[in-house]
């Protein structure tokens, strides 16, 4: 649907394949970084492969993914922006998530820190922070409707967010419309956090 936009299919776990072929893909002058798991396990339960797999894909290829681009822009002297997605579970703790709000807090703060160290670069950095987004992974963790209705009566707009709610902010984030914007979070929560 889009001309000019190359697809690559990666292990974001595999730091040394991802270095190959994103590398090679440049350069860039915009990055999103979207991907996520979310393993919900109560706190007594988590497990060290469900806390190492949530740390190498909500935090790690972030973190990796931003400093292949971010090398190229600097190289190129190019400004850019970066748009992480996180989520309103780096502000407010969920049940049975404490691996996935754990590591949306820290890529919260790791957005924050490369706001600060890529500016000087004119490399904006922000977050997007939603709710819950009617993806297939929102769909799978949110069908029950007593667990959903719980989440639901804490948004003041009542409902969760559909994917262009997330993409549009996006969309602002990435745009010249938000110049002055960096190290900033972009709740698209529908008022949770208010409640």
């Amino acid at each position: 649907q889009c001309p000019g936009i190359e697809t690559l299919c990666l292990d974001l776990a595999d730091w040394e394949a991802v270095e190959a072929a994103v590398g090679a893909a440049g350069p860039f002058e915009l990055l999103v970084n979207n991907a996520a798991g979310a393993e919900l396990q109560p706190f007594l339960e988590v497990t060290r492969s469900a806390l190492q797999r949530s740390l190498d894909v909500n935090f790690g290829a972030v973190l990796h993914v931003s400093q292949i681009v971010a090398r190229q822009m600097i190289a190129q002297g190019l400004p850019g922006a970066i748009v992480n997605v996180s989520s309103q579970a780096s502000k407010r703790a969920l049940r049975d998530h404490a691996v996935y709000c754990s590591t949306k807090s820290a890529l919260d703060m790791l957005s924050k820190v490369m706001a600060m160290e890529l500016g000087p670069h004119k490399i904006r950095v922000n977050t997007v922070n939603p709710t819950v987004v009617m993806t297939d992974m929102g769909r799978i963790n949110w069908s029950d409707p007593q667990k959903s209705a719980a989440m639901i009566n804490r948004i003041p707009l009542g409902k969760f967010a559909e994917v262009d709610d997330v993409v549009n902010s996006i969309l602002f984030l990435l745009s010249d419309k938000s110049a002055m914007t960096t190290g900033s979070s972009l709740m698209v929560d529908g008022g949770f956090l208010v409640s």
